[in-house]
């Protein structure tokens, strides 16, 4: 850590922006001004201060920006399945996996894979990331599809967390609820 600060303190940037004096609007003026000693070559930018609410440069109100994302379940990315699966979950006892098998009728992938593309694995995806599996496969009656069974098999209880939290925010999302059997 202290390499990584002394490198940043080190630098053109860090140097122009401990020697600038603030602007009124409270951003340090290397944010709107280019610097002499920087290779970048772009357009500087005027950032206004807003009416509404009056912003202050402090490092320690900055924290990380966390972007929603609605879960959602993909087979091909891009495309959201608009069906809702039946999910049956199995644990093994002493809780360091466990598997998932999600169930759908009449998927929407359906409709849309001759325009869109081929069924390319099952894709997870909140706002933690993707979680995927390629262990999908379609039925088929009379030679038309009719379904989709995709599992994701969990082998260590962190993955068997991250999926949990994957179907809270899922069921919550859909109206799923768990029935315990």
């Amino acid at each position: 850590m202290a390499t990584l600060q002394s490198l940043a303190l080190a630098s053109p940037v860090s140097r122009s922006f401990l020697n600038q004096p603030r602007s009124l609007s409270g951003i340090p003026s290397w944010v709107a001004h280019r610097s002499s000693n920087s290779l970048f070559n772009g357009q500087s930018l005027l950032v206004a201060r807003s009416l509404l609410s009056p912003t202050t440069w402090n490092s320690k109100k900055c924290g990380p920006i966390v972007m929603m994302v609605k879960p959602k379940i993909q087979f091909i990315q891009g495309t959201d399945e608009q069906t809702i699966p039946d999910v049956r979950l199995t644990k093994s006892r002493d809780g360091t996996n466990g598997m998932a098998i999600f169930r759908f009728d009449q998927p929407s992938v359906f409709d849309s894979s001759g325009e869109v593309g081929d069924i390319t694995g099952f894709y997870m995806i909140d706002e933690e990331g993707v979680i995927q599996s390629v262990d999908v496969n379609a039925k088929f009656v009379n030679g038309k599809p009719a379904g989709i069974e995709a599992k994701y098999i969990m082998r260590t209880p962190r993955e068997w967390d991250r999926f949990m939290r994957f179907m809270e925010r899922y069921s919550n999302e859909n109206g799923l609820q768990f029935i315990k059997k």
